[in-house]
């Protein structure tokens, strides 16, 4: 399984040894482990108590006694109008990369002073490898003022390895490639407001496939069966334009880690070659989710998502929907998929999944999540059988690395079907 993101976040929760005899503990703000990592516009105060020297008193002897000056260094501003710019940095391992690190810088904002406009964030999200994959992804939510007008969109960079297992709903975990390729991402959603928290418009999706490399090293099990399961002019890359309706409805109280409200994205996309496709398809997609507090508070949150993907036409191997798979881009948050499933073990044309997640309360700023979760693939939806669904679940844990606009680090441990497992780390919630 994929780790996304990992961030050294435990570095923030240490005192600098440089500050150690400056900086007073604060019970409800952490640390920053190193100046480079304090967020550019987040608030620094100081603050000393005055002392009246006494006559006949040495100068300076009371200053000396006195309590020395206290220095807050705050991950976020007191001000809650004013926009929050976090850097954060990124580490971490997996058997397809090896050691990479980067860095992710997540400003959140409000445009307008206006309170009942959502907050507008922002991911730029940049890291390199030991075995040379990249990732640059930028992605944007924004709310304009008064909600008049919603936009939401990624441009990104991709070149990563993955373990194929091909197509279909039962594939061997035994019989698998390990591919790469490069992919540029282009997805904008532009809507427009109709009544409160409803929204339509146009979307547009572009991707660009590089040619997919067969990896015959760095795994002695992997075969080259799979690969060449994808038709050799897909192999040599391709391009993917769309574009359709989009319809949105959300009622979220925050898009980040919402306690309560409804989420559905609805969306057509016509993709062809007079939009400079080298295929022609139709994909039909439904997002929808609902949170809910449960026991009277927001102690404890209850989080649904039902997701339909579903294609007709000649759709390309990459553009089909995927078990254990990452939405990427803020169109769905980085939703991921049927967590505890090696990304898109299974993948085909159709695809179901419904999951659910607990979130509860523990302490400080510490989270922790139960999850679960169903799905299916399939050539066509008449295919589908309830004796072949898919499952995975698992538990994590939250820290709450900017308390004011609930942005979360995300530490989960999934198992799932086809006998995969392991750890995801993430910026924000599963969905």
């Amino acid at each position: 399984m994929r780790l996304l993101y990992p961030l050294l976040a435990l570095s923030a929760l240490a005192t600098p040894a440089a500050l150690a005899q400056s900086v007073a503990p604060d019970s409800t703000t952490p640390l920053l482990a190193s100046a480079a990592l304090a967020p550019a516009p987040a608030e620094l105060t100081t603050s000393a108590e005055l002392v009246n020297e006494p006559a006949g008193a040495p100068v300076g002897l009371n200053r000396a006694l006195a309590p020395a000056a206290t220095t807050k260094i705050r991950l976020t501003p007191s001000d809650p109008d004013k926009p929050s710019f976090i850097p954060v940095p990124i580490a971490f391992y997996q058997q397809e990369t090896g050691f990479a690190g980067g860095v992710a810088i997540l400003p959140v904002w409000r445009f307008g002073s206006d309170t009942t406009v959502r907050k507008s964030n922002a991911r730029l999200i940049a890291w390199i490898s030991q075995k040379k994959q990249t990732t640059l992804q930028l992605t944007h939510t924004i709310f304009t003022k008064e909600e008049k007008f919603f936009f939401s969109g990624e441009l990104s960079y991709y070149d990563l390895a993955f373990k194929y297992y091909g197509r279909g709903n039962d594939t061997d975990k035994d019989v698998y490639s390990n591919i790469q390729y490069p992919l540029i991402v282009f997805d904008e959603k532009a809507l427009m407001k109709v009544k409160p928290n409803l929204f339509v418009g146009l979307r547009y999706r572009l991707t660009d496939l590089g040619t997919v490399k067969l990896k015959e090293h760095g795994d002695d099990d992997a075969t080259p069966g799979s690969y060449y399961t994808i038709p050799a002019e897909q192999r040599g890359g391709y391009t993917t334009s769309g574009v359709g309706p989009a319809l949105l409805y959300d009622s979220r109280d925050n898009l980040l880690a919402t306690y309560q409200g409804n989420f559905v994205d609805a969306h057509v996309l016509f993709a062809g070659k007079a939009l400079g496709s080298d295929y022609n398809f139709t994909r039909y997609m439904v997002d929808a989710r609902h949170f809910n507090p449960l026991f009277g508070s927001n102690n404890t949150i209850l989080a649904l998502q039902f997701l339909g993907q579903y294609h007709t036409g000649d759709v390309p191997f990459r553009e089909w929907g995927g078990m254990g798979a990452t939405l990427g881009g803020s169109l769905y948050n980085n939703a991921y998929l049927m967590r505890g499933i090696y990304e898109a073990r299974y993948r085909d044309r159709q695809f179901t999944t419904a999951q659910a997640e607990i979130r509860q309360k523990l302490f400080w700023r510490i989270d922790g999540v139960v999850f679960g979760s169903v799905g299916q693939v399939a050539p066509n939806i008449d295919d589908y059988k309830f004796d072949a669904m898919r499952y995975a679940g698992g538990v994590g844990a939250r820290f709450r690395f900017n308390r004011r606009d609930r942005l979360n680090i995300r530490l989960d441990y999934g198992v799932g079907s086809g006998g995969n497992s392991g750890i995801i780390f993430a910026v924000g919630e599963a969905f």
